[in-house]
């Protein structure tokens, strides 16, 4: 049976989600299991959010997830992440959390990357909202990303390379913190082409593990983007909420899932949620997993690949026991 989430303010576990025969709900119910979440936008935040870490802790618990790793612009969430970890050893599902170098916690602060991986944190997002190119994206879109906020003063671009258009020394400095304590580094809104000189760099620094995430959106990735960016030995994370019919943060299809899966290759792809925000048509976390594995099994991937985009892929550059 589908596991009962708790009740929560908008967007709950919607109970007019899509169903499908037993079978097959079986089958994704299966899949689940040890399922790991490594982008999920839970509060308390300074953005709406529907629902806190420990809210969905709880969920992906009944759901079998062996893992969530929370995901917040503006502050590492390290330290509720342990205290969750410590007062509720009934949940089998861990938290964990990341850093993202925004204009809050001071950009490209070394000091804030070091304390986050002393304190667990597995990931280190490069500038999101505080990138150049997520500013050339909301005036190109005529959007306002969701986390966007007016409680604080306006975010201000986050330099990555310099005028020459080599990697900053500021920069090279995360790079080696994120190398000597083996945490992952995410691309975070950063433009491909910034993207692919970071990513060179820190390979060159000994950075072991990193993530191109979202390619599909705000980035500006083509699929040779993804397919060259795998082959250097980063995963591709995949935001499944951009993917699924119905959901408002929706842009791409089923069969373009599909296309960035083949770009990338089932064993450096990641799917992340993406999710946690309030308002229709924003879906619970566990929704879009629910979905995406349907979308796999419909283009006909079979259930070692699917687990390997759910679970094992994640587990493997997180280093997360399931």
């Amino acid at each position: 049976m589908t596991p009962k989430v708790t009740a929560m303010s908008e967007p709950a576990y919607d109970p007019s989600r899509e169903t499908y025969d037993e079978a097959t709900e079986r089958r994704i119910d299966s899949l689940l299991v040890g399922a790991i979440d490594p982008h999920v936008h839970t509060g308390p935040s300074i953005a709406n959010r529907a629902l806190d870490h420990l809210e969905y802790a709880r969920d992906a618990d009944r759901a079998g997830f062996a893992a969530i790793i929370t995901k917040d612009h503006d502050y590492s969430g390290v330290m509720t992440a342990w205290m969750i970890r410590k007062h509720h050893p009934e949940l089998k599902t861990q938290v964990y959390s990341s850093i993202v170098l925004n204009n809050v916690i001071g950009g490209l602060n070394p000091y804030a990357v070091e304390h986050s991986a002393a304190m667990g944190a597995k990931i280190c997002f490069l500038p999101t909202l505080a990138a150049a190119n997520h500013f050339r994206w909301e005036k190109a879109s005529g959007r306002t990303h969701p986390a966007s906020t007016t409680k604080i003063r306006p975010a201000v671009a986050i330099p990555i390379l310099t005028e020459a258009g080599a990697v900053r020394d500021d920069v090279k400095e995360i790079l080696d913190i994120v190398a000597r304590t083996d945490i992952v580094l995410a691309a975070g809104h950063l433009h491909i082409s910034e993207t692919w000189k970071v990513f060179e760099e820190a390979k060159s620094r000994g950075v072991r593990n990193m993530m191109l995430t979202h390619p599909e959106e705000i980035i500006d990735a083509s699929l040779n983007d993804v397919a060259g960016i795998a082959r250097m030995g980063a995963y591709i994370e995949h935001s499944l909420s951009m993917f699924l019919d119905g959901c408002r943060f929706q842009h791409a299809t089923a069969d373009d899932l599909k296309r960035h899966i083949d770009a990338a290759g089932v064993d450096m792809t990641v799917f992340g949620s993406d999710l946690g925000q309030t308002g229709k048509g924003a879906f619970h976390p566990i929704e879009s997993y629910r979905r995406a594995i349907k979308i796999c099994i419909d283009h006909g991937y079979s259930d070692e690949d699917i687990r390997k985009m759910v679970s094992l892929n994640a587990a493997r550059v997180y280093k997360i026991d399931i």
